[in-house]
């Protein structure tokens, strides 16, 4: 049976249910095949995916090698209960050994982000004997109800209802298109009055995004980083490094927080861990944590913890970037993306700020540049920013829009060439901006 892109997407509608929206406002692709940085509609159709997806298809679309990967390890073992122990589960644990930062070793295994985000703050709780955790403004963290509660964006708020008890917010050092970026030494000075005036002995952990992803490609400050790692040093509290979007080469690392020097007591990765090919979330553990579950257990497990396939996928999927040097192709395109971004600015007066560490980068667009104020409002995708997005597909470019913000994170094996395609078609679109923001 071969069905028209309408059956499909109607039938799609009808018996299933789509997340992040209201149903009768969803409209999906109907998408047939993909390949290196381009999917195919049913309908014919090519597009560039400018955003890995959801900032998860490192290695590009439809590489043969894990696709082969992941058969030939369901002809032998398709799944196993994760208390066994098998070839594949033994070979990723030593690799994503030799991967991690600093001394961490050990791995437990999840089906995704939010799940190793939400086991985590139940390592670092059992750890510490603690309960509060510290999270940020700005931040995503998955959509349990824990993880969806330490987000920090519009996304908490229809799921506090109750709120998770235990969490306390503090600031990122953005603060909006408007203000930018405050001094490390300015955000490290209010995280530590928040952390004394909480009380440091009542907090278990302190998780953030290394380098926050859908809240707008947040590179932090030098300093920041290494200030909130000694901090968590000083006062007894796990750090969490949330590395799920922003890990496995992203950011011309394989993990951002590389770029700093700094090792995390706990961190969660997912996404280009296996490139999305198949669900698989990862936590990495430090030596001391881990020590703590020798003798005492711990109190956490899923079904599908190690699965045969995935692991196959993550497997294939690291080998698959150092065969084809993606790390080295995200550090080496760093500048390129840049030199696109600051291009687009000269050129568009609506383009206000833009970053991008490795291949992780956003245009933030504005009505003004004097001001600073957004062309589109916080928590608000409005007329103009939907028409930009509608230009974007209709020129055959895949990104996230969100707010006014525009997404710039392909697939790590895109070529020059091609990013500078990708690119064109945003500078043919900004004309849209630019008229809304002169208008």
């Amino acid at each position: 049976m071969s069905l028209s892109a309408e059956e499909i997407v109607e039938l799609s509608k009808r018996y299933t249910l789509y997340d992040w929206q209201a149903q009768s406002k969803a409209s999906p692709m109907a998408v047939e095949r993909a390949e290196g940085v381009y999917f195919h509609t049913v309908d014919g159709r090519r597009f560039m995916d400018f955003n890995s997806q959801l900032m998860g298809v490192n290695i590009g679309h439809g590489d043969k090698r894990v696709i082969d990967a992941i058969a030939k390890q369901g002809e032998t073992l398709p799944y196993i209960s994760p208390f066994m122990a098998y070839e594949t589960r033994a070979l990723l644990g030593r690799k994503l050994a030799e991967l991690w930062p600093g001394d961490m070793e050990k791995t437990f295994f999840t089906l995704g982000g939010a799940e190793a985000n939400e086991n985590a703050i139940r390592m670092a709780r059992a750890y510490t004997g603690r309960q509060k955790v510290m999270a940020r403004y700005r931040s995503y963290h998955g959509s349990t109800y824990l993880t969806g509660n330490l987000t920090g964006d519009p996304r908490r708020w229809p799921n506090e209802d109750p709120p998770a008890p235990g969490i306390v917010r503090v600031q990122d050092p953005y603060h909006g298109t408007r203000r930018g970026f405050e001094s490390a030494d300015t955000a490290l000075e209010s995280l530590e009055e928040t952390i004394e005036l909480e009380g440091p002995a009542t907090i278990a952990a302190f998780i953030l995004e290394t380098v926050t992803g859908t809240n707008g490609i947040l590179i932090p400050p030098d300093g920041y980083l290494r200030g909130v790692r000694e901090l968590c040093t000083r006062y007894g509290i796990v750090m969490i490094a949330d590395e799920v979007m922003c890990g496995f080469g992203r950011t011309g690392e394989w993990f951002a927080v590389n770029h700093w020097d700094v090792v995390p007591d706990l961190m969660s990765t997912a996404k280009g861990l296996t490139s999305s090919y198949l669900p698989l979330g990862a936590v990495a553990i430090s030596p001391r944590v881990a020590a703590h579950f020798d003798e005492h257990v711990f109190w956490g497990g899923l079904t599908y913890n190690s699965h045969p396939l995935s692991c196959a996928a993550a497997l294939a999927t690291i080998d698959v970037m150092e065969q084809d040097d993606l790390v080295g192709n995200a550090k080496r395109l760093e500048p390129m993306m840049r030199a696109q971004h600051e291009a687009l600015s000269a050129k568009h007066p609506s383009v206000g700020r833009h970053r991008n560490i490795g291949l992780f980068g956003i245009i933030e667009l504005v009505k003004d540049r004097e001001t600073m104020e957004p062309l589109s409002p916080f928590d608000v995708n409005n007329d103009t920013m939907v028409a930009i997005n509608k230009a974007l597909l209709d020129r055959g470019l895949f990104t996230m829009v969100r707010w006014n913000g525009i997404m710039t994170n392909p697939p790590l094996c895109i070529t020059e060439e091609e990013l500078a395609e990708g690119f064109a078609i945003i500078d043919a679109v900004l004309d849209l901006a630019d008229e809304a923001a002169q208008g």
